[in-house]
């Protein structure tokens, strides 16, 4: 499988983004994405396929930019369908489905058939739950930096008590990927990018 370079994601990204504003939010998100999943990576994850890992972090979130208005507003009531929109943005741009499952299945700690039933959710009915160790860490990273305005790094426990709200079974879920992974430095990020740590 060919697995797009960085400049090549960038270029997607440019060609995807409605605004300049709304490039800088998503791609520097996914930039910050990147840097925590390869730090942990490093640390707690050696053996997962790095290229593919960086591609998916920067690739998972090309979907919000079809959630974008023509005034430059977000419909934030749909905002969990960007998983699956940028699952059908990818495939329409002839990537492999192993890179188009990023986006998919990085919501949360993943969705089930029954959490989008449940929920209501505005997505088709399926299991969205990371399949592979990559799935799993670029899932995971996403949790700790937030697109929210202004954007901010979000602590495990945060993150873990915000979580709680769609079941315990999701607290645990997260728990294991926390001893998986472990927990990233975020603090050096938090500074470079001006980004508030919650």
């Amino acid at each position: 499988m060919r697995i797009p370079g960085d400049d090549e994601i960038r270029a997607l990204h440019e060609r995807h983004a409605p605004t300049p504003e709304a490039f800088d939010l998503v791609y520097t998100h996914c930039r910050i994405v990147c840097a925590i999943a390869e730090q942990l990576l490093d640390r707690s994850a050696p053996e997962l396929d790095r290229a593919l890992v960086r591609a998916g972090c920067l690739l998972h979130d090309i979907g919000v930019y079809r959630l974008y208005d023509s005034s430059g507003g977000l419909d934030r009531a749909r905002y969990v369908s960007h998983g699956v929109l940028g699952h059908r943005v990818l495939a329409e741009e002839g990537l492999p489905e192993p890179l188009c499952r990023f986006c998919s299945h990085h919501t949360g700690v993943g969705l089930t058939r029954e959490d989008v039933r449940a929920q209501g959710l505005p997505i088709p009915e399926a299991d969205y739950v990371a399949g592979s160790g990559e799935e799993e860490l670029v899932m995971y990273a996403d949790k700790f930096h937030s697109k929210r305005t202004p954007p901010v790094f979000v602590s495990a426990d945060s993150y873990a008590a915000s979580v709680a709200r769609f079941g315990e079974d999701k607290v645990t879920r997260f728990k294991e990927l926390r001893t998986r992974f472990g927990l990233p430095d975020l603090a050096p990020l938090a500074a470079a990018y001006g980004h508030a740590l919650v």
